[in-house]
């Protein structure tokens, strides 16, 4: 019997990145969970930890296989949170402007046995040299709010990007090949 897969996040780009390689979540539970980094926490180890915390914060049945995530966006050390305004994502913008970074996404998935395993895949992404008007023009659109480093590479920021190296899912929300092997592994049917 095929378990019941539950997604730890009420992000809809995480169930689209699912629906890309035919899964479908039985359902959906948002976790609850402080994340503030730790002081001198690195963006990766910060990344892996958030996914398993999230993992680990959702009630979960027998047979349930849990799945999370996290997407952290890092200008070396530095962790950007997500924008909560067009001015944050207007600052990200200038920080990140004509510079690479790295975006690690973490994916904690937690078996029906209760083994966690957590993996995450690190992309590097640079951003041409913006203009004042262009990091303007895409603040004011609101796409980057929500985000984490304030833009959505699905979105209108793909104009802006010239430089990717990595997975580009893993960007979006979702590493999707490490998220096939973790789940095919925790017994999930994935055609």
């Amino acid at each position: 019997m095929t378990p019941r897969l539950i997604l730890a996040s009420s992000s809809p780009r995480r169930r689209d990145l699912l629906a890309q390689i035919g899964v479908v979540p039985d359902d959906i539970r948002s976790p609850d969970i402080d994340e503030n980094p730790r002081k001198s926490e690195l963006p990766r180890p910060y990344a892996e930890r958030m996914a398993a915390e999230k993992a680990l914060a959702v009630s979960r049945a027998e047979g349930e296989v849990v799945l999370a995530g996290d997407t952290t966006v890092a200008v070396g050390r530095r962790i950007l949170p997500q924008a909560e305004s067009e001015a944050d994502v207007a600052r990200f913008l200038r920080l990140l402007s004509g510079r690479r970074h790295r975006v690690h996404s973490a994916i904690s998935v937690i078996d029906a046995q209760g083994r966690q395993r957590v993996r995450c895949a690190s992309s590097q992404v640079r951003f041409k040299s913006l203009s004042d008007e262009e990091i303007a023009g895409y603040a004011a659109s609101g796409e980057g709010i929500g985000k984490a480093g304030g833009y959505a590479i699905q979105g209108r920021a793909a104009g802006l990007i010239d430089f990717l190296s990595g997975t580009h899912s893993g960007v979006v929300g979702l590493p999707l090949f490490e998220t096939r092997a973790l789940l095919k592994a925790a017994g999930i049917a994935i055609g």
